[in-house]
């Protein structure tokens, strides 16, 4: 990202190459990491699970936090220094995952085949939750920064730290609170409360009279959707325990559509409504509605 710009003559084609290359970097994290706490002999599976998904609120809180002080002193004009240092963190994670010991969540010829999994009718429920999760997460979180911006007339440093700074970090307490008490809540029923909560909160956002009510919307949105992602992976290893990495991969990618195909949305349709971000908010909302109904279907007894 540093160097690609300036040796290609396109700099943007620069900056693509460099997006493809961590965004496969970072979706493989994803898919290893999660089977790696699976695999561990933890007793309170779903709680763990909540935990490690809250570091990447953290994370976000970081690197929010992080760049906004580090622009504010020494511009943005240096954003080439600032990649260079934020790829410390991967580089350290090389070295975390060659000592990282790997169990196996099955043994060899256990696992579900890609083809078995895609014929089975609840395997494509578990997509849909995984999709509608990183829906409901994304749409909100990419676009909170530009929504607090327009709504409150406040400049882009102010809102990045109120808008998707703040969303990230109720996202990460609702993370760690449900890891601290998931023994005591049932899953399927937490994340039904969650979903209606996040409709709610996308309601708020979009139809509310007030900013500091919309951004109120935004900040409560982060607890609503903080339990859905790692959520629909424990329902997942629950439902079909004989998934395997492959389940994994496809959670994996679901979420990861919801989270390209919803911000998109978002912007479009917001275009289209003369640059209205509340209507894309507003029709983003049927994401966690789906979700919703989904998890209803789910907690049927058949």
């Amino acid at each position: 990202m540093a160097v690609l710009p300036d040796l290609l003559p396109v700099p943007f084609w620069g900056i693509l190459i460099a997006v493809v290359l961590y965004a496969l970097g970072s979706g493989l994290v994803e898919v290893l990491v999660s089977p790696i706490i699976e695999a561990c002999p933890f007793e309170n599976k779903n709680g763990m699970m909540s935990l490690l998904h809250s570091f990447y609120c953290w994370g976000a809180v970081g690197v929010i936090l992080g760049s906004t002080l580090f622009f504010t002193v020494f511009g943005i004009a240096n954003w080439k220094i600032l990649t260079l240092l934020w790829a410390v963190v991967p580089l350290y994670n090389v070295w975390n995952f060659i000592r990282c010991p790997m169990e196996r969540l099955i043994e060899d010829g256990e696992g579900m085949r890609p083809g078995q999994l895609l014929r089975l009718p609840l395997f494509w429920l578990l997509i849909l939750l995984m999709v509608c999760s990183g829906a409901s997460e994304t749409s909100m979180a990419q676009w909170a920064s530009a929504f607090t911006e327009s709504a409150m007339g406040v400049s882009k440093t102010v809102g990045d730290l109120a808008g998707p700074c703040l969303f990230a970090v109720f996202m990460g307490i609702s993370r760690v609170i449900y890891g601290k008490m998931s023994e005591k809540l049932d899953l399927v029923r937490t994340m039904t409360v969650c979903a209606l909560l996040c409709v709610l909160c996308y309601l708020m956002a979009s139809l509310a009279p007030l900013p500091a009510l919309g951004l109120a919307g935004c900040a409560l949105c982060g607890i609503a959707v903080g339990i859905m992602w790692p959520g629909s992976i424990s329902i997942s290893s629950q439902k079909c325990p004989r998934g395997g990495t492959a389940m994994f991969a496809f959670l994996a990618l679901a979420g990861d559509l919801g989270a390209t195909v919803s911000p998109a949305m978002v912007g479009g349709i917001s275009n289209m409504a003369g640059g209205n971000l509340k209507i894309g908010l507003l029709v983003a909302a049927i994401f966690p509605l789906i979700l919703l109904f989904g998890l209803l279907v789910l907690g049927t007894k058949r």
